[in-house]
Formats: C-alpha cells, sequence, structure tokens
C-alpha cells in the first residue's frame, strides 16, 4: 500500500475513534442529565457526580443551586404555617384561658354579687373548645392524606359526576356548572374519590366567591399530559391572598377550614401532578390541574 493510502487509513481511523468515543460520552452525559432530572422529581439530592470534568461540575452546581433553593423554600413555608398555626391556635386557647381565669375568681362569690353568667361562660368555654377539637381535626387530616389507589377513569364521567354532586349547592347560589372537553376519550390514572374531591372544593369555593358560571374544562396538552382547568367569574383573589391560599389553615372565608387547597394540592402531588391558580382578575378566576 503507498504511504498516502497508510496515512488516510490512520487518518480515517482517528476520526472514526474520534466520533465513536464523542458519541460514547454524548450518551454517557445524556443518562447523567435524565438520572439527575428524575432524582429531583422524586425529591432525592443526596446524590454527586465524581468524575472530574467540566459537565459533571456543571451537574453538581445544578444540583446545588436547586437544592439551596428547595431548602430556602422549605424554611419559607415551614415559617407561614408555624404562623397560621399559633394564630389559630391563639385565637382559640385565648377565650378559654380568660374565662376560665374570671370563672375560678367568681366561683366562692355569693350569687347576688356576682357580675359574671357562668353557665354562659362555660358555653363559650364550650364553644372555643369544640373549635380547637376541629382545627385538630383538619391538621390530622391534612397530615395523613392516604395513598392513592389508582385506576383507569374516563374525565367526561368524573367531571359530569361533580357536576351531578354539586348542582344543588351550585342552584342555591343561582350558580351554572358546565363542562368543556378539548379532547376525546381522556382517560387518567388516579384515585376516583381523591379527584373527585378536589373539583368538588374547587366548585364549591367558586360558590363561595359568589360566581355565577363555574367552567370545567378538560385536554391533552403538547406534553401529553392532561390537563383539567376549572374557572369562574367570582370574586378575584387578592395579590397577597394568592401567596398564601395553598398553605394550611390560611382562609379568607369566616367559617373555613384553610385545608382545602392545600389538601387538594397535596392530592396532585401523589399522583404526580400539579395543582396552580394560573389567574385571577375582574374577569376570571383559573385553577389548572395537570397529570403528568
Amino acid at each position: 500500500m503507498p504511504l498516502w493510502g497508510i496515512i488516510l487509513t490512520v487518518v480515517a481511523a482517528i476520526i472514526v475513534t474520534a466520533v465513536i468515543t464523542a458519541l460514547y460520552i454524548r450518551e454517557k452525559d445524556r443518562r447523567k442529565l435524565e438520572y439527575m432530572l428524575d432524582a429531583f422529581e422524586d425529591g432525592e439530592y443526596n446524590f454527586r457526580f465524581t468524575e472530574d470534568n467540566r459537565f459533571n461540575k456543571t451537574l453538581n452546581r445544578i444540583k446545588w443551586i436547586v437544592e439551596r433553593r428547595r431548602q430556602q423554600n422549605e424554611q419559607e413555608s415551614w415559617t407561614k404555617l408555624i404562623r397560621v398555626l399559633t394564630h389559630e391556635i391563639m385565637n382559640t386557647v385565648s377565650p378559654i384561658a380568660s374565662l376560665s381565669d374570671a370563672l375560678s375568681r367568681y366561683v366562692d362569690v355569693p350569687d347576688k354579687s356576682r357580675d359574671i353568667d357562668v353557665k354562659a361562660g362555660l358555653e363559650a368555654i364550650s364553644s372555643s373548645s369544640k373549635d380547637l377539637i376541629k382545627f385538630v381535626e383538619s391538621y390530622r387530616e391534612l397530615a395523613g392524606v392516604a395513598r392513592p389507589v389508582r385506576k383507569g377513569l374516563m374525565v367526561d364521567d368524573l367531571v359530569l359526576m361533580v357536576i351531578d354532586l354539586t348542582s344543588e349547592q351550585c342552584s342555591a347560589a343561582g350558580a351554572s356548572c358546565s363542562y368543556r372537553a378539548e379532547s376525546e376519550d381522556i382517560l387518567i390514572y388516579a384515585d376516583e374519590s381523591q379527584i373527585s374531591r378536589i373539583l368538588i372544593n374547587l366548585v364549591k369555593n367558586a360558590v363561595q366567591a359568589g360566581a355565577m358560571h363555574i367552567g370545567i374544562s378538560a385536554g391533552i396538552d403538547s406534553s401529553e399530559q392532561t390537563v383539567i382547568k376549572v374557572t369562574n367569574d367570582g370574586a378575584a383573589i387578592t395579590p397577597e391572598a394568592q401567596e398564601q391560599i395553598f398553605i394550611p389553615f390560611f382562609t379568607t372565608k369566616r367559617d373555613g377550614s384553610g385545608i382545602g387547597l392545600s389538601l387538594s394540592r397535596q392530592i396532585m402531588r401523589a399522583h404526580n401532578g400539579t395543582l396552580d391558580l394560573t389567574r385571577s382578575d375582574e374577569q376570571c378566576t383559573e385553577f389548572t390541574m395537570v397529570f403528568k
């Protein structure tokens, strides 16, 4: 073989080797990236890429940034939760302590000299105690979300059932609830009881916000995810409340428990999905459920 032929063969071999090596490294890096994304989705941050190269350093830096942000969000969430818990508990316990102290001071005073209604005081203590029990039960419910029992559900059937279950409350308020399917034969793999509970809660919240028209729509987005939207024309949620509506026990209602939306978001997370407030203004308030 002539010299130039040998040179060409060597050069071709080098090029082929370089291409194969590059493809191998690229595939290896792709797998690392997929592993990291899967770990993030599972809430796992206890990993680190040890090989000393630029790509691994970049991945480790991304992981560090995401983990730090997660910790900051967790700290903010705990701070808000503790603030709400403290407020609710103090509002309930303070009257009990005050009335108990007053009753203890007047218990030995002759009836004619008493300036406090013992029966009314005891009734107030009883009422506050029941409120505290209700609060504790709400906390227990929030902390004990059951694991979803999943099965195939036709979204059309599920939504129509929810509309039927909430029809009486809607009619009493003069509101209407309608459904629009943007895709045919939408199927989700979910817990029927839990998902219907979310939808019922969103419809009831809309009625309590003074909505006259409530709309539920379902479709498949460009990422092949099932998206269910619940919209209403009721009073808008204030910007301040929008930042807190998913915090446990936060409520803008006089008799609200403050766990409905928080519990609903937990249920969606248990389904590897999301629940978000995607719009709230003078024209419309919209909550979006995404099943991944």
